[in-house]
């Protein structure tokens, strides 16, 4: 593993990347918490305002460490950093019970309630079945060949399938303007409307998803150097792929409940923190849960800042700055040793 040295030497440089994160986190919640439509010098509005824009500063964090981590996981997993976690199809699996959870409060529970289930928590039990769903669609197929390209060709399959479905579903919302509105608010990314709700139950589930999934980083950090070595150094790849896989749904499920679609935020972020921190999982998966989170809520500053009559939606800007960086990064590392 060539690249463990190199890293090894850098670890100064680690250190400081990580203070830096830190800081930089900290001014980003600084910003979120005081850019914004409002006036916080009016004593009647100070506190509704910090207290809606703490929630979507919880969402965003939240929301952008989950992506971030789960990047990094299937990064390690097929051992290619421009992988991302929507190619095991659990993000569109996750999208599409979603967008069913919408669905079904407006066409089958005509008053809006449902007895024990509080409205606002509709949305993320319908993310976390989703993604359930699909993860237990890939597992069968994974179980029967224990192979990464049949991994991936599956991923694939599911996420061209869940699309066709959510395209279907979102036709029959197109007579009904407040659906249809919600359903594009939720395809395009927004964390506007995260609830306390909402944070309580995503909250735990990206807490576990981040630490068992770094508990995941010594055979991650074998599995580097190919998995005939990885498996002669006595890694079990099988629970590794399976585990991994799992905590990536996780993650996933948790950060499209709470954001949407927010797209480039697992396969930019890790890009960026490699040469920053080194390839070596222990120490890239935290840095990416704080980049990740620093980069999303500075995006949803982003586009509370920018002039107009409504907010362009978290997903648009992510993808906007996102896409370009990515690339520029590409060129930019293309030659050195961080990637796999």
């Amino acid at each position: 593993m060539e690249a463990a040295p190199g890293t090894l030497r850098r670890l100064p440089d680690a250190r400081l990347s990580y203070a830096g994160l830190v800081l930089a986190l900290l001014g980003a919640c600084a910003l979120s918490l005081y850019v914004g439509h409002g006036d916080l010098h009016d004593p009647g509005l100070r506190r509704a305002l910090f207290e809606l824009r703490t929630q979507r500063l919880l969402g965003a964090s939240l929301a952008g460490a989950a992506l971030a981590v789960a990047g990094v996981l299937v990064q390690g997993l097929f051992r290619n950093p421009l992988a991302s976690p929507s190619v095991l199809g659990t993000s569109a699996g996750a999208s599409l019970g979603g967008r069913l959870a919408l669905l079904g409060f407006q066409f089958v529970l005509a008053s809006g309630e449902l007895p024990g289930v509080p409205a606002d928590v509709a949305l993320p039990i319908g993310t976390v079945l989703g993604a359930l769903g699909a993860l237990g669609l890939l597992l069968l197929v994974t179980r029967v060949r224990d192979d990464l390209v049949v991994l991936l060709l599956t991923g694939f399959l599911l996420s061209s399938l869940f699309a066709s479905l959510e395209a279907f579903f979102v036709s029959l919302a197109q007579e009904r303007w407040e659906l249809s509105r919600a359903l594009l608010s939720f395809a395009l990314g927004d964390v506007s409307g995260v609830g306390s709700r909402q944070i309580a139950l995503a909250a735990p589930l990206v807490a576990v998803g981040c630490a068992l999934g770094w508990s995941w980083a010594a055979p991650l950090d074998l599995m580097l150097s190919g998995e005939d070595e990885a498996r002669s150094l006595g890694a079990e790849l099988t629970a590794v792929r399976r585990w991994v896989v799992v905590w990536t749904a996780v993650l996933t499920a948790s950060a499209v409940s709470l954001g949407g679609n927010v797209g480039f935020v697992g396969l930019v972020v890790p890009h960026a923190l490699r040469p920053l921190v080194g390839v070596l999982h222990r120490r890239l998966l935290p840095a990416a849960a704080l980049g990740g989170a620093t980069f999303v809520v500075l995006c949803d500053v982003l586009c509370r800042a920018l002039p107009g009559r409504s907010e362009i939606p978290l997903g648009v800007i992510t993808g906007l700055i996102g896409a370009p960086t990515f690339l520029w990064l590409l060129l930019r590392h293309r030659r050195d040793s961080y990637a796999f």
